[in-house]
């Protein structure tokens, strides 16, 4: 795992617990993806990043800890996260693809 993949994680958990939606927003590509079944949806684009943070990140108060990350291949990682907020405690794991130039793509996520 390249050290710039593991700062983009700690960057992106830093800003959904800071609720700090441009932030998490700079991250991404304009037309990354972020497929999360525990939703039943899907969210494209910066417009679908920003609803999936609004939504379940500040809007349920959510809290992120990463567990662990580990490389799954030269453009991607996996990051076993903690979430805690109104919902209760989860456990997720977030797969995340990264475009050449260092933003995230695509995130696949699922809970555990």
């Amino acid at each position: 795992m390249k050290e710039a993949d593991s700062r983009i994680v700690d960057a992106l958990l830093n800003a959904t617990n800071g609720y700090d939606v441009e932030a998490v927003l700079a991250l991404f590509t304009p037309n990354a993806v972020i497929d999360d079944p525990s939703t039943g949806e899907r969210f494209d684009g910066h417009l679908g990043i920003q609803e999936y943070v609004e939504r379940f990140f500040v809007n349920y108060h959510t809290v992120s800890k990463l567990l662990s990350v580990k490389s799954l291949d030269a453009s991607r990682v996996r990051a076993r996260v903690e979430f805690t907020g109104d919902f209760g405690h989860e456990i997720g794991l977030l797969d995340l693809t990264f475009d050449p130039g260092g933003l995230i793509a695509r995130i696949d996520a699922d809970l555990e």
